[in-house]
């Protein structure tokens, strides 16, 4: 379901509860461009859940195969700050 952010300007945020009541997610579209999602914070933590599980099987991966360097804890800072 698409709503405007004028919607959510002169309804407030009493407008997601009723919407998602109905709706899975809701998209917020600015001046005709789709800029923001809100979902129920249910919906949010099983999302972010799933997000951190696949991050810790990748890592896994990872270790399984070896995709790692060892380094002290300066050498890595180094690497941080190279990267900026």
């Amino acid at each position: 379901m698409t709503i405007t952010a004028n919607d959510v300007k002169t309804k407030g945020v009493s407008l997601f509860s009723n919407l998602l009541d109905k709706f899975d997610e809701l998209i917020i579209n600015v001046r005709g461009k789709n800029k923001f999602v809100v979902i129920d914070i249910d919906r949010y933590k099983e999302l972010r859940a799933n997000e951190l599980d696949l991050a810790y099987i990748q890592t896994m991966q990872d270790i399984k195969n070896k995709k790692f360097k060892t380094q002290t804890a300066k050498e890595h800072i180094k690497d941080i700050l190279d990267e900026l």
